[in-house]
């Protein structure tokens, strides 16, 4: 009998989209980073960027205990026929190793993005036929009906660019019971107004999108806060950004508001898409 989720993925993972890279001739890079990060003690490797099984499978193989979860995988991407065979393949191989997240992405990225709750639920209730257990799958989920559908048709949420408070309200709504694991964007940089620079830059995109900017205004965030790629107010809230203490402190406010497991998402300024593993390595260090 495998452990539950919740048991599986400990305190703190990464969140990467590096990791999830397609690029054949870098599959030994990748491979061998997560088992460092398995070896460094993180339990989970979320991978960003719309990823499915297929990019979590190699990882898998590549390492012994961590669970690689998908984070996420769009419900418009991929049909319940499919993602079920794939996660059926790649549990029979290496059972209780990944996490299925799901989410419904974002109407500006989808084409016939619509009625996103109805969609989530009819996709949940086709993977239930096809015998993907709801204690392996998670759901992105940010506001309230679909925090409570992660509990009861998932394992838990993985909510992505949300607070403490957020973290607060998301375990009220789910209870003791399901997994809670949000991500958390880090910049290891002690100067604010470079380190605000960075997580500007980067939480930007995010702006652009409704389901993050409504999340925001109902965690009591202004339009202000929302222009110009964030208010400090804002950026100090959604990053980790300072020495150690810092750091680590923000880390800990989410574990205090109610969070199981923090997925942490490196940010650097100007980094391309090499993989940050010396600051890895730094965070394993500083959280240890």
């Amino acid at each position: 009998m495998t452990a539950s989720l919740k048991d599986s993925v400990g305190r703190h993972g990464v969140w990467s989209i590096e990791l999830r890279s397609e690029d054949a001739s870098r599959r030994g890079e990748l491979d061998e980073a997560a088992a460092e990060l398995e070896d460094l003690g993180y339990g989970a490797i979320w991978l960003g960027g719309s990823s499915t099984v297929d990019h979590a499978a190699p990882l898998i193989g590549a390492t012994r205990r961590v669970v690689v979860g998908t984070s996420i995988q769009s419900v418009w991407q991929r049909d319940a026929a499919t993602t079920a065979a794939g996660f059926a393949e790649v549990e029979a191989a290496h059972p209780g190793r990944f996490a299925l997240g799901l989410g419904v992405s974002h109407g500006a990225l989808t084409k016939d993005y619509h009625r996103p709750y109805a969609a989530m639920v009819g996709y949940l209730d086709e993977l239930d036929a096809a015998g993907v257990p709801a204690d392996r799958r998670v759901l992105a989920a940010l506001g309230p009906k679909m925090l409570r559908l992660s509990g009861d048709r998932a394992a838990g949420a993985i909510p992505y660019l949300v607070t403490p408070e957020h973290t607060a309200r998301a375990r009220e709504i789910l209870g003791d019971g399901p997994l809670l694991a949000p991500e958390l964007k880090v910049v290891l940089e002690t100067d604010p107004t470079r380190a605000r620079r960075t997580a500007r830059a980067y939480l930007a995109r995010y702006l652009e999108f409704p389901n993050y900017t409504g999340n925001f205004l109902r965690l009591g965030f202004t339009e202000d806060d929302l222009a110009d790629g964030g208010s400090d107010r804002l950026v100090d809230a959604v990053f980790a950004w300072g020495d150690e203490t810092r750091v680590r402190e923000r880390v800990a406010a989410f574990h205090e508001a109610g969070a199981d497991h923090v997925a942490l998402q490196v940010v650097r300024a100007d980094a391309g898409d090499s993989l940050p593993r010396k600051e890895w390595r730094a965070l394993a260090t500083l959280l240890a």
